[in-house]
């Protein structure tokens, strides 16, 4: 039987803790918070241009035209 358990934290008891750790495992832990701020920062983003109106079909078109215009202007 597995038993949950919590614990409060204050910033500085995080802190300090951190900085007791090994190098190797503060680049591990500044990653896994690079990640998850990435994430939300990305998910806040896509609610922001949510759409119905917006479909696949559309969106394909328009890189299609875009990539054509970059094309055409190598070109020249």
């Amino acid at each position: 039987m597995k038993t949950a358990l919590q614990i409060d934290f204050t910033y500085d008891q995080v802190l300090r803790l951190v900085k007791q750790l090994p190098q190797k495992e503060k680049l591990k832990l500044t990653k896994e918070l690079e990640n998850e701020a990435i994430h939300s920062k990305l998910s806040r983003l896509l609610k922001t241009f949510k759409t119905k109106e917006l479909s696949l079909d559309t969106i394909n078109k328009e890189v299609d035209t875009v990539r054509q215009e970059i094309y055409e202007g190598k070109k020249r």
